[in-house]
């Protein structure tokens, strides 16, 4: 059941047309992400999905509701963070989270959400005390505050170093599990495969693609290769003539075999069978970048 849909979504600034044509659908209990370099068109369209920009053209639901005609409702079933914002400084945790909490019919228990949160021991910090990480994890909390069905996250650890961005993920991941359906912005290719169960891929405003993570690889190439050098001299023959293999080659003292399917097995039990290992194995795939380029003709840093 979809819980968004977005049809042919058009918002333009003058003579710019920031999103053109753009549609897909949210299902129920996902985490769907919308990946693209800046200024791809990824933030004006969510804002249209939050109702905080006027679209001019296309239609959206959400919930049901169209975002444009009914926004006091539809901020009670939708939680946002936005890519950007501030709290006044002398605000503490606990006077935002009681303050937001005030705008909401059902709103949850902000207690056990600073809890869930890990800022508990920062009720009482100012809001310019906190860290960048916690002031995330604060927005995080103010997204969720209103038992919302939709939460939009736009360019949620955007400033955050490595540790944290992973912290980050975990929290979402268990927020996806208590039942909300997430509208996640990255322009982080590692995010977007760790956390999202499937994809639109935009670029100057255009829907480029939609599918998994894993489907967007493979749309492009699902080709697998394995570096590795022999203990002892091999023919190439006996690997080439594996049905998993595609290619054999040599690259100074290693080889590099190229196949698909459960390659890495069927190159290891070969090469068992004539008695050699394979030192400073490497297996790599084509990545999510890749596939990015291959569907854009540029990289996401582009």
């Amino acid at each position: 059941m979809a819980i968004i849909e977005v049809d042919s979504l058009v918002k333009r600034y003058g003579d710019h047309t920031a999103v053109d044509g753009v549609s897909f659908a949210v299902e129920q209990g996902e985490i769907f992400g919308i990946l693209g370099p800046n200024g791809a068109g990824k933030t004006t369209t969510v804002e249209c999905v939050e109702g905080l920009r006027t679209r001019d053209g296309g239609a959206i639901r959400v919930c049901g509701i169209d975002p444009q005609r009914d926004t006091g409702e539809l901020r009670q079933l939708l939680g946002a963070q936005l890519q950007e914002s501030e709290l006044p400084d002398k605000l503490t945790v606990g006077e935002a989270m009681e303050l937001y909490s005030s705008f909401y019919r059902e709103s949850a228990d902000w207690r056990e959400l600073l809890d869930t949160l890990r800022l508990t021991d920062k009720l009482g910090t100012q809001f310019r005390r906190l860290s960048g990480g916690q002031k995330q994890r604060l927005s995080i909390a103010l997204a969720l505050i209103g038992n919302p069905k939709v939460a939009v996250l736009d360019e949620l650890t955007t400033g955050l170093d490595p540790q944290a961005r992973r912290d980050t993920w975990d929290l979402i991941e268990g927020i996806r599990d208590h039942g909300v359906t997430i509208l996640l912005v990255t322009h982080f290719m590692e995010e977007a495969e760790r956390l999202c169960d499937r994809l639109a891929v935009i670029d100057s405003g255009r829907l480029v693609a939609i599918d998994s993570p894993a489907g967007l690889v493979a749309r492009v190439d699902d080709r697998q290769r394995i570096r590795f050098r022999p203990s002892a001299p091999l023919d190439h023959a006996v690997l080439a003539a594996l049905p998993e293999v595609t290619s054999v080659a040599r690259a100074g003292s290693q080889l590099v075999v190229t196949g698909t399917g459960n390659l890495l097995l069927a190159v290891v039990t070969e090469l068992a069978r004539h008695h050699v290992t394979a030192a400073d194995l490497r297996v790599e795939q084509t990545s999510l970048d890749d596939a990015f380029v291959a569907l854009t003709g540029r990289s996401l840093d582009d």
